[in-house]
């Protein structure tokens, strides 16, 4: 998966404003959602003209993707005006859809500028490396995880606070990683988003269980995406570490909902995030 994702993310095109995406198995047995994030807005990037970047989309999970099958996208132009396009995309596995997305591009122009702090946090450099979170995780992770944890990702994460990254602190309602791509990424802004959106459905829903003091492998839990929004603010690179901010302002009805906030090394805010996620505790299982 490391040097995989870019291929992922390079859909074969079928036809006009239609194209194809393969998958990788994470090890949850279903598509993760920063994928199909990912290539439905490389599919709507590829109807737009170039000089306009994504700054905005909203998706809903619809079902939950196959692994073993390909994804089909459909693009619909909703419209181009002077300075801003839009576009919906579908994704469907056979004759179901699994994902919807509204994506807005705008031009580049100049405006106002202002931007909330970043935190102060150390820097990556000075947290544990991931060999050090691996030997951490063998201690104290289930099976199921320590798999997940050990299989080669596209991204790589150091936790600034490792025991609220378990869900071991059941004291905050947020947390922090740098995170970065391992992998060179082109020029394109395109692409670089693309894969900033495939990065952005990484640790965000987990936030929802910090203050439950659990953790998204815990056994008895149900934890999946519901819908994911993103708005890109300023131009970004990820071959550096971007630090993300995710917290969880509300839970209740089996509904968790998170925010999330990426800076750079320089604590420019180049994008935030929204998700709500299904949190279900089994019935049958206690904690």
């Amino acid at each position: 998966m490391t040097d995989d994702l870019l291929g992922i993310l390079d859909l074969e095109p079928l036809e006009i404003n239609h194209y194809r995406g393969r998958s990788v198995d994470p090890g949850w047995r279903r598509v993760f959602g920063g994928q199909v994030i990912g290539q439905a807005l490389i599919a709507a990037s590829r109807t737009v003209d170039p000089a306009r970047l994504v700054h905005s989309l909203h998706g809903y999970f619809l079902r939950p993707g196959n692994p073993d099958g390909a994804i089909d996208y459909a693009v619909e132009r909703i419209r181009d005006g002077g300075s801003f396009s839009t576009r919906r995309v579908v994704a469907s596995q056979g004759s179901e859809a699994i994902f919807a997305m509204a994506a807005s591009f705008h031009i580049e122009e100049p405006g106002f500028a202002h931007q909330a702090p970043m935190p102060v946090v150390p820097a990556p450099e000075a947290l544990p490396d991931e060999s050090a979170l691996l030997a951490a995780l063998a201690s104290r992770a289930p099976a199921s995880a320590l798999t997940f944890w050990r299989k080669p990702r596209a991204i790589e994460i150091r936790p600034v606070d490792l025991e609220a990254f378990l869900g071991r602190s059941g004291a905050e309602q947020s947390q922090a990683s740098w995170i970065r791509a391992r992998m060179a990424l082109p020029d394109d802004p395109a692409v670089v988003r693309a894969v900033l959106a495939y990065a952005s459905d990484l640790t965000l829903l987990d936030t929802t269980l910090i203050a439950e003091g659990r953790w998204v492998f815990d056994p008895g839990l149900m934890v999946t995406s519901l819908d994911h929004a993103m708005w890109f603010h300023r131009p970004v690179r990820f071959d550096d570490w971007l630090l993300y901010v995710c917290d969880s302002p509300s839970a209740s009805g089996a509904r968790g909902f998170n925010r999330g906030a990426l800076y750079d090394r320089a604590g420019c805010l180049v994008a935030s995030v929204a998700q709500e996620g299904l949190v279900r505790q089994a019935r049958d299982h206690q904690p």
